[in-house]
């Protein structure tokens, strides 16, 4: 009696010929049914060969996302450390100009150029803020948000933004998540999408704002390197607008890519809202065809751990004027010359560093009380951290504020920005710095 070739038998040759194991053997009967096994195998292999061919396409979809991943890392990388360089600049600019206004009264010959450098230096500043974003190199002021509730406030605004010709949806999910982001940043991220939306509607059309709760998978997180898999706040904002081909998708959230006219945009727009979401641990995907309108998904994790906590409106600071001493430690120069010209100028006693061990020299040999330690954050060879903690034993009681031009990992991974610590972002102004240090030192 003629016995059949399974198709197990044949898938476990196949196998163990593509691992080069040549234990493995399959009975083959004397008087095989040759047209039966060649029907079946034919059928297998054509199954298996299905199974390769999209088994490699997607690898290569994956492959394709991780380049795209890495890419836009190493840019952000290189956009963040030239704002951080920047903020320094911007900061001695700002800070010397304001000076020069205390000095020239309204009506004298240079007054109206200073006051045009200085608007200048504030439209710079604007721009080193959204190079920081896309790099998520900035500071965030994390709290817990209901994003439905931001929608809320933000639809009149939204309305006159958008102008008559584009009609605008709301559809929240009445029982919506929490979700852990920078209030103000979400703002500016529907701000800038709502903007690009217009923009696309020359002839007017329809945006809608759609909130749910979702649940990205493992699934979608194996299509999606930068997606973690969990419970997820999703933000759809979606236009009737003309849409983007695959060459235009692919490149949208690179810095100075843009589709408008010359001076009509920076580029920065959606390259900071990909910094924001991501920063703020999410995932934005979006979808587009030319002249079927675009739908960005922004997801944010969920966040219920916390409890809702009304936002506090800080008190006015009492005054600008004091007599305390304070340890300014800086690595860069220009800075430091400001800041203690600034401290100077108003009462305050003011002894300078431009490095870590400058500053625990001057901690250990300075005999009447220092009152408040201002360090910039990232120096070479010890942080601003790492000062804080080291001078701790030698100086208690005394106060810290940190600056920085951003927050990389040693900031937001490291405890610096943590609940109640006191931050001065880069760059800094003669109002900012007087008003930031009064309210520390007042601090009980």
């Amino acid at each position: 009696m003629t016995r059949r070739i399974t198709l197990e038998e044949v898938f476990a040759v196949m196998s163990a010929a593509s691992s080069g194991d040549a234990s493995v053997r399959v009975a083959i009967p004397a008087e095989p049914d040759l047209d039966d096994v060649a029907t079946r195998l034919g059928i297998s292999l054509n199954v298996l060969l299905d199974d390769l061919a999209y088994r490699v396409a997607e690898r290569e979809k994956v492959e394709a996302r991780l380049r795209q991943s890495q890419k836009m890392e190493a840019v952000g990388n290189l956009a963040g450390g030239i704002a951080h360089d920047f903020n320094n600049m911007l900061s001695v600019i700002l800070g010397y100009m304001d000076l020069m206004l205390v000095e020239l009264k309204p009506g004298e010959p240079l007054r109206a150029e200073a006051e045009e450098v200085r608007r200048a230096a504030e439209g710079a500043k604007e721009l080193t803020q959204q190079l920081l974003a896309f790099s998520r190199r900035q500071v965030l002021e994390l709290k817990q948000l209901d994003l439905n509730a931001v929608l809320l406030r933000m639809e009149s605004m939204l309305r006159r933004l958008l102008g008559a010709s584009v009609d605008l949806s709301l559809l929240t999910f009445t029982r919506l998540h929490r979700i852990k982001a920078d209030p103000n940043q979400i703002e500016q991220v529907i701000m800038n999408l709502a903007v690009n939306a217009r923009d696309a509607m020359p002839q007017g059309g329809m945006l809608a704002l759609e909130t749910t709760n979702v649940e990205l998978d493992a699934a979608y997180a194996a299509q999606h390197p930068d997606v973690v898999p969990g419970h997820y706040v999703k933000l759809a904002v979606s236009d009737t607008g003309t849409g983007m081909d695959a060459s235009v998708r692919a490149r949208i959230f690179e810095p100075f890519f843009t589709t408008k006219e010359r001076g009509q945009g920076t580029g920065l727009g959606l390259a900071m809202v990909f910094g924001i979401v991501r920063q703020s641990g999410g995932h934005i995907w979006v979808y587009s065809e030319p002249g079927q309108g675009t739908t960005f998904k922004l997801y944010f994790p969920r966040d219920e751990r916390a409890p809702i906590v009304e936002e506090a409106v800080p008190a006015p600071p009492t005054g600008v004027r004091g007599f305390e001493t304070i340890l300014v430690v800086e690595d860069e120069p220009q800075v430091r010359a400001l800041v203690r010209k600034v401290l100077g100028q108003h009462g305050y006693n003011v002894l300078d560093a431009g490095n870590a061990g400058e500053a625990l020299l001057i901690c250990e040999q300075y005999r009447a009380t220092i009152h408040l330690l201002l360090t910039d954050v990232v120096m070479p060879r010890m942080s601003g951290k790492q000062l804080a903690e080291r001078v701790a034993s030698l100086r208690q009681g005394m106060k810290v504020l940190y600056m920085s031009g951003y927050a990389d990992n040693a900031i937001v991974h490291h405890g610096v920005l943590d609940g109640g610590t006191a931050f001065l972002q880069k760059p800094v102004t003669p109002a900012a710095i007087l008003r930031k240090v009064r309210e520390v030192l007042d601090e009980p």
